[in-house]
């Protein structure tokens, strides 16, 4: 919610978050009336050590997957955390699907939590919160009581860049997670195909290379229904869905497209992908294999449960999405699909603008009357070894299967999980949150990720030969005035284009209306968001 209550809506948010909060237990409900706050007291605590002598509590605000426990507590990362500071956490916990309006709800509502955790911060809402009051500025927390975080910072001096505000203050504390970084980072591409090797070979097809090869692949699957299958979807997408959009086949076409439609040029200029003339053919071409019935019908509508359900049935011929266990599980008959060549023998493969980066995964709120207790427990979530179980999980758990095993050196060891989804197992033991994995603690505190492992070499041996992208946008901080002027502009134009990009798709018509949607996007603003992207740039790299 982007908006401001008035006095008398206050009173009724607080008691609808209270009530929500508790799972509309009436019990609970006067639990929090006698508490008389979401916050906890002041406990005058000075000069902190782990574990204090006495218990104490404080109260978060948090959100989990809905496959992970209701309770955080039940997860063994808190269990251990609590044992280690003495410190209980009070949560008060919403799924995924719910948290961005509950927490909006509560910090509306004035009867504020302790911190936000893993809070989701839009950049546009931590500079709201600051300047409201609502969040408090940290930068003296971290350089006293946080020796963790500041040893990060001091290591990679660009983070502390990245999380300061124009006006010097750093008002959030982030996720960091590095594996590789430019070209070689595993966030270089989002959105990987996956074909179905073992039709290919049934058919006796070759892998494509271009997209000429491509279509007639998809026709063969269609025409030919391997393994006798009847329900063959030659290619299935989400549109617009990030890893599972087919994006990355637009670079056979020119500078190709991604997720957010940014990408910096070599002499780093900032330019739209989606009014690209090499954008426009992609799209052409995409729309000739809907008309010839070889893209899913519901590729345009699905949501991600109905995506994966027809995967684990094997019935794509090409899919998309950031690891094919996500949606055909571990079926070892889904390979990448290499770089395709265009009409015009055009390569590319376009860099996303993704980072292992996140500003905005915790806020100490202004309610809060335990600053130094805070910092310290926050800092906790950045000693290395911690950092790496907040971020994928744990080990020794006698009641889960576990993520890691604890070596005789202190280390943790990855260990392999079968068929079990990492990222099922992630959302079910890890607890996420601010935390900082750095490309340092690979062979020292930790092993990669099997599944990091294999992605980076997939990535590095097909795809990254092919991008041309020197450069890409980085996570870069504006001021307030900027940031409320691009969100706005953004509201605009990306729901436009995405929107125009499905229609045609699905439906014809880019050539008749491509003139038209270029001046209805200079209308909506997106030379004054180019400027602002530009200038913030300029500004980046010049090391203002």
């Amino acid at each position: 919610m982007k908006k401001k209550y008035k006095m008398n809506f206050l009173v009724t948010a607080a008691l609808v978050t209270s009530l929500l909060a508790s799972g509309c237990s009436n019990s609970a409900s006067s639990k929090k009336e006698a508490d008389g706050a979401n916050s906890s007291p002041k406990y005058e605590l000075k000069n902190i050590n782990f574990p204090l002598d006495k218990k104490v509590t404080l109260k978060f605000l948090t959100q989990s997957s809905p496959i992970a426990p209701k309770d955080p507590n039940d997860k063994l990362i808190w269990q251990r955390v609590e044992k280690d500071t003495n410190v209980h956490i009070d949560w008060t916990n919403y799924p995924w699907e719910q948290f961005g309006d509950k927490r909006n709800l509560e910090l509306a509502s004035g009867d504020l939590p302790d911190a936000v955790f893993h809070a989701g911060l839009s950049d546009n809402d931590i500079l709201r919160y600051a300047k409201q009051g609502v969040i408090v500025p940290v930068e003296d927390l971290i350089d006293k009581d946080m020796p963790n975080f500041k040893k990060v910072l001091d290591t990679r001096p660009e983070y502390k860049k990245l999380i300061t505000a124009s006006d010097g203050h750093i008002y959030s504390f982030p996720w960091i997670e590095e594996l590789g970084s430019g070209k070689e980072a595993i966030q270089a591409l989002d959105d990987i195909p996956w074909i179905n090797k073992k039709w290919l070979d049934e058919l006796g097809l070759k892998m494509p290379t271009t997209t000429d090869e491509l279509e007639k692949v998809l026709i063969a699957f269609k025409e030919k229904k391997p393994e006798g299958k009847n329900d063959v979807i030659p290619m299935s997408f989400m549109i617009n869905h990030g890893g599972e959009d087919p994006a990355m086949l637009l670079g056979a076409f020119g500078q190709g497209d991604n997720y957010d439609h940014y990408v910096v040029s070599e002499d780093k200029k900032v330019v739209y992908t989606a009014n690209q003339d090499g954008y426009k053919k992609g799209i052409q071409w995409l729309h000739q294999l809907q008309q010839k019935g070889l893209i899913d019908k519901e590729a345009f509508t699905q949501d991600w449960n109905t995506y994966v359900a027809k995967g684990k049935n094997g019935r794509y011929g090409l899919y998309f999405t950031w690891d094919r266990a996500n949606i055909s599980g571990n079926n070892e008959d889904y390979v990448p699909l290499p770089p395709l060549k265009g009409p015009d023998g055009q390569v590319n493969v376009a860099r996303t603008n993704g980072y292992g980066f996140d500003r905005g995964r915790m806020v100490i709120t202004s309610a809060n009357k335990n600053l130094e207790l805070t910092a310290k427990w926050i800092d906790k979530a950045y000693e290395p070894i911690q950092s790496v179980q907040n971020n994928w999980g744990t080990y020794g758990d006698k009641k889960q299967q576990n993520i890691f095993e604890l070596t005789s050196n202190g280390s943790l060891k990855h260990l392999p999980l079968g068929s079990t989804s990492p990222w099922d197992l992630r959302q079910k033991t890890n607890v996420d949150g601010p935390l900082a994995v750095l490309d340092s603690y690979y062979g020292t505190v930790t092993t990669m990720p099997d599944d990091a492992a294999w992605r980076l070499d997939i990535l590095h041996k097909i795809y990254v030969p092919s991008m041309k992208a020197t450069y890409n946008y980085p996570p870069i901080f504006l001021d307030k005035e900027d940031q409320d002027q691009l969100t706005q502009l953004e509201t605009v134009v990306k729901p436009y284009v995405e929107r125009k990009k499905a229609e045609w798709i699905l439906k014809g018509g880019i050539e008749k209306q491509w003139d038209d949607y270029l001046k209805q996007l200079d209308k909506n603003g997106l030379p004054k968001l180019l400027d602002i992207k530009q200038k913030a740039l300029d500004k980046y790299n010049a090391g203002e």
